[in-house]
């Protein structure tokens, strides 16, 4: 039986809450499809850099965000690098939202929802 699936644009707002709630900034930078996009969580971490999390699923169909750089570096980015590679994915996917948070302990909020 597979797991009812919630609309994207209920997802994004639950994960603003929960970024709000905890005192940090976040913002939807990028609206995508209501129902069905994808999200990608960029976190800023300091004059330049950042981390970026992509929401995708796994083999059984459940939501797991992924780095999409954890290979090269394992963490934190250059903020420039990031936003290319957004540009790109919204190139690729226009149904992708993005949320970008702003968070003085580098927290993503990435709680499963």
């Amino acid at each position: 039986m597979t797991e009812p699936r919630l609309k994207t644009e209920i997802r994004v707002g639950a994960h603003m809450l929960r970024a709000r709630g905890a005192g940090a900034f976040a913002t939807v930078a990028r609206k995508g499809d209501p129902d069905a996009g994808a999200v990608a969580v960029k976190v800023y971490l300091g004059p330049g850099a950042a981390r970026l999390f992509v929401q995708s699923r796994d083999l059984d169909g459940h939501l797991i965000w992924r780095d999409p750089f954890e290979e090269d570096a394992g963490g934190e980015e250059t903020e420039a690098r990031v936003d290319r590679w957004l540009e790109r994915e919204v190139a690729i996917d226009p149904d992708l939202w993005i949320v970008e948070i702003e968070d003085r302990e580098g927290r993503a909020f990435l709680d499963e929802n």
